[in-house]
């Protein structure tokens, strides 16, 4: 309910009023916090993550945003072997407890953060790297998002699904899986 729509319904009509009009925006924030998640979560082998995390040369500067973070190994991987600060975003809070408590037996608690959200709402324009494991049909949903908030130069790593028609920079095969790089082209006027 927009917040002038909400207004609306409330003025004159007292504490029932008020009561009627936010019963709406009470459901709908509960079926946004309870989608269901887009794909189920099947962790990133460690290898395959050394080599992501190898590709987009990740350094003690970057902040590494991982979309559909599951139980945080990406971005733990990047603060405890390359001094990295990390986001981890997921909508499933099972996984974000996880994700926290392994970042706390990592000892890396302060430098990584998980955030339960919709990967496709959350702010992402900080992210110097962002890394996925989605389909290739999220993948094409979220590319503009990635084009549009990132700053140019970012780097975008992908564990085994493309971008389509965005050319990878560059393709790695381990383990049974593909890696795509990809690097946020400069703004066109």
């Amino acid at each position: 309910m927009q917040r002038r729509q909400f207004l609306a319904a409330v003025a004159g009509t007292g504490l029932a009023g008020f009561a009627n009009a936010l019963e709406p925006s009470r459901l709908w924030l509960a079926q946004a916090a309870t989608r269901s998640p887009d794909v189920i979560f099947v962790p990133t082998p460690n290898r395959v993550v050394d080599r992501m995390l190898e590709m987009v040369k990740v350094t003690a500067q970057d902040l590494v945003y991982d979309l559909g973070s599951g139980d945080g190994r990406i971005v733990i991987t990047a603060a405890k072997r390359y001094g990295a600060r990390g986001v981890g975003v997921d909508i499933d809070p099972e996984r974000i407890k996880e994700a926290t408590a392994n970042a706390k037996a990592a000892g890396v608690a302060g430098k990584v953060k998980f955030i339960q959200g919709d990967l496709f709402e959350t702010d992402i324009s900080a992210a110097t790297v962002v890394t996925l494991y989605l389909l290739t049909s999220l993948n094409l949903k979220l590319k503009p998002k990635l084009l549009k908030d990132l700053k140019p130069g970012t780097r975008v790593v992908s564990h085994a699904f493309d971008m389509g028609d965005w050319k990878p920079e560059k393709e790695d095969y381990v383990d049974g899986s593909n890696v795509y790089l990809w690097r946020v082209p400069p703004r066109t006027a």
